[in-house]
C-alpha cells in the first residue's frame, strides 16, 4: 500500500528547481446558472489561470466550462496518458445536486480546483493538446476533438490564441463571453453553440454567499501572482 502510495505522489511531482522557475496558478470560480429554457438549466464556473509556465504560449487566460465538460477532460487525458499515470479523481456526481445548494455548488467548485491543481503538475498532462484547449478556448469538447485530430480550418494554437484575453473580473467580460451549453447536468453533455444566446441567472445571494465570497479572495491571489511572477 506504501508502494502504490509513493508511486501516486511521484506522478505528479516535479524537481524543486522545476517548481522554482515555473508557476502555474489555476482558480475554478464564480458558479453561474444557465438556462436554455424553462426547464433545462445547469451551472458552469470561470477558470482563471495565470503562468510563466513554458508549457502556456499564453499566460493569462479564462474559460468558462460546466461539470460534464471536467468529466469529459478527464476521460480524455487518462486515454491519451495511455494509462501511464492514473489521474486525480474529479468530485463525484450527485443525483440529488441542486443548482441552488449553496454549499453543494462550493463543494462541488473546490473540488474542480484540486483537480486542475493535482494535473497540472505532471509534464505528460501539460503536454496533451485537449488540456490546453479546454483551459484556453471556447471550443465545446466536440470541438476540441477535431481540432486536436486536424479536423478544423485552425490549429490548436490559433484556437488558443483567438480567445479573447481580457482581464478576469470584469463584469461585462463576464456578460460578454457567457456562452452555450446542452441542457442537462449530465456526463455527456459536449454542446456549446455561439450563434444562440441563453439566458444567465446567478446564484441566489442568500444559498450561495460561500461560493461567491471567493472572488475577492481569487482577486488578491491573482493581483499577489502576477506581481511575483516573471
Amino acid at each position: 500500500m506504501r508502494e502504490e502510495t509513493e508511486s501516486a505522489r511521484n506522478q505528479f511531482s516535479v524537481s524543486p528547481a522545476f517548481s522554482m522557475q515555473q508557476v502555474i496558478s489555476v482558480w475554478v470560480r464564480d458558479p453561474r446558472i444557465q438556462k436554455n429554457d424553462f426547464w433545462h438549466a445547469y451551472i458552469d464556473y470561470e477558470i482563471c489561470l495565470h503562468t510563466n509556465s513554458v508549457f502556456f504560449t499564453k499566460k493569462t487566460s479564462r474559460v468558462r466550462r460546466r461539470y460534464s465538460e471536467f468529466v469529459w477532460l478527464r476521460q480524455k487525458l487518462q486515454a491519451n496518458s495511455l494509462l501511464m499515470i492514473q489521474l486525480p479523481q474529479l468530485p463525484p456526481k450527485n443525483p440529488f445536486f441542486s443548482l441552488n445548494n449553496g454549499q453543494q455548488v462550493a463543494d462541488r467548485m473546490k473540488g474542480l480546483q484540486k483537480f486542475l491543481e493535482q494535473i497540472l503538475q505532471s509534464n505528460l498532462v501539460l503536454s496533451d493538446s485537449c488540456l490546453h484547449l479546454f483551459l484556453q478556448s471556447q471550443l465545446s469538447v466536440s470541438k476540441i476533438e477535431a481540432c486536436v485530430a486536424g479536423k478544423t480550418s485552425f490549429s490548436v494554437a490559433q484556437a488558443v490564441q483567438s480567445s479573447g484575453l481580457r482581464r478576469f473580473h470584469s463584469e461585462e467580460d463576464l456578460q460578454r463571453d457567457l456562452s452555450v451549453s446542452c441542457d442537462s447536468d449530465s456526463d455527456s453533455s459536449d454542446c456549446r453553440d455561439p450563434r444562440h444566446k441563453n439566458k444567465v441567472s446567478p446564484l441566489s445571494k442568500s444559498k450561495s454567499a460561500a461560493t461567491l465570497d471567493l472572488r475577492g479572495a481569487c482577486q488578491e491571489e491573482l493581483l499577489s501572482c502576477s506581481s511575483g511572477s516573471v
